[in-house]
């Protein structure tokens, strides 16, 4: 479609030469002949530039300006005049006009401007629309979760993403989807505009963490041929994610400590101190006060980095998230893999609840995939779970069973009149299978009936 511009001039014969010259360059013309014509035509048709002349029979050209920006802001104003002053050029460009031409002008200049003009409002939408994808792929919509444990979760990111805060600090247990987490803030910030830098602390050697970190200086060391800048640089007006912090040496922790206390650095084998502004966004699987303790973080560095965390909630720690997590995730293959599963039938649910979750919502995720790449059905039962998962099924069944008897007379176990508290119980049966297996877990596991993964998680759980 022709890109559509309004020229709002009062001398007849000025609009008529202007509008054969952009019908002439392929444009569709509208005309208006006083300021009050031209707000009409903005209120009803779409306009992608408009030409606007300084001297109107009922207002300024810069008054027209004026409402123009803050109704349209995306529309680029070109202002012509035959009354031309250095304060009205000054003024017309600081309140946001894209150029301003003196009468008479060249028609072939006007055009170029018209040009310019153009391209850079198709940036500035592309930009845009960019930037609202980014949002919407990595805004908190794209997280599953309505548990408790969750809204908390979505309440921190929106207060944290709104602040100044320059550091963040988020933990949970490996799996969990702290990555995930880290966009949202970015993106919810004011720095949604800048970059969004990642590096993993544990991917790299010291060495060359340093360097990716900080940048480098010719010469710094063999192969450093050129100099480079480094993601503190890189991520200047935005933020960067170190992921893993915790397996962060201690030497780093030391200049990283440096840098967020002064926001300054220098490259390696450099001398000159760098200053940008950034936020940090850490994340660790690890307890960090426990690693403070044993001397393997420091103590300050933690301190600074926890102004603001967020902990996320291991999957088992929310169980009623995990149906809509299984929807999301055979969604989300249905449109990878071009298929049409509806979901997952009760009996697999069932088990995939009685499941611990060790690896959280990535274990979870690897599941579905797993199932969804293997199985071509409506629905996945639990036959298209793997061996760790369904091992769970009998502990589910013998429970059913306990409750209504064995079916030949006898009860497994008998509850005191006074009761007695169910993890007690669990504890004690966990430690008898243990010791009639001589420690071998799959032996213990077997004899419980449950998974040897959900044997760990229950030695965890009650510190065997």
């Amino acid at each position: 479609m022709a890109e559509r511009i309004l020229i709002v001039e009062d001398e007849k014969l000025l609009r008529w030469a202007l509008r054969e010259r952009l019908v002439k360059e392929g444009y569709e013309p509208l005309e208006a002949d006083s300021g009050a014509a031209g707000r009409r035509l903005l209120g009803t048709e779409e306009v992608d530039l408009v030409l606007l002349d300084y001297r109107l029979p009922d207002m300024t050209g810069l008054d027209l300006l004026r409402e123009i920006l803050a109704q349209h802001p995306d529309v680029p104003v070109i202002l012509m005049t035959a009354y031309s002053t250095v304060e009205t050029a000054v003024e017309a460009i600081k309140l946001g006009a894209f150029d301003y031409l003196n009468k008479p002008f060249n028609q072939d200049e006007l055009v170029l401007q018209i040009h310019k003009a153009l391209e850079t409002s198709r940036l500035r939408r592309e930009v845009h629309a960019l930037r609202r994808q980014q949002e919407e792929r990595y805004g908190l919509s794209s997280i599953v979760g309505s548990s408790p444990a969750m809204q908390e979760v979505f309440r921190m990111v929106n207060k944290v993403g709104r602040s100044a805060a320059s550091t963040v600090l988020i933990t949970g247990e490996s799996g969990t989807g702290k990555d995930l987490v880290a966009k949202p803030i970015h993106y919810a910030s004011d720095r949604a505009g800048g970059p969004f830098m990642n590096i993993t602390c544990s991917a790299l050697p010291e060495n060359l963490l340093e360097s990716e970190r900080m940048g480098h200086e010719r010469g710094a060391f063999t192969d450093a041929k050129s100099s480079k800048q480094g993601l503190f640089e890189l991520a200047a007006g935005g933020s960067l994610f170190l992921d893993e912090i915790g397996d962060m040496g201690i030497l780093l922790q030391a200049k990283l400590l440096r840098f967020l206390e002064e926001k300054t650095f220098k490259r390696v084998g450099g001398v000159r101190d760098i200053k940008v502004d950034v936020r940090v966004i850490a994340a660790t699987n690890r307890d960090l006060a426990r690693a403070v303790k044993e001397g393997r973080f420091r103590e300050d560095l933690y301190y600074r980095l926890k102004v603001i965390p967020i902990v996320l909630p291991a999957l088992r720690e929310r169980p009623e998230d995990l149906p809509a997590l299984v929807s999301h995730f055979i969604d989300q293959f249905n449109r990878e893999f071009k298929k049409s599963c509806r979901g997952m039938t009760p009996e697999a649910l069932r088990l995939l609840a009685a499941h611990p979750w060790p690896g959280n919502v990535r274990e979870l995720r690897n599941v579905i995939e797993r199932a969804m790449i293997l199985e071509d059905k409506e629905k996945l039962d639990e036959l298209d779970l793997p061996e760790e998962i369904r091992g769970t099924l009998p502990a589910v069944e013998a429970n059913t069973e306990a409750a209504s008897g064995n079916g030949d007379g006898s009860t497994p176990f008998q509850l005191p009149d006074g009761g007695y508290p169910l993890d007690r119980m669990e504890e004690e049966m966990v430690r008898q299978a243990l010791q009639r297996a001589s420690g071998n877990q799959t032996r213990a596991a077997r004899l419980l009936g449950i998974s040897r993964d959900a044997l760990r998680y229950k030695i965890k759980k009650f510190n065997l």
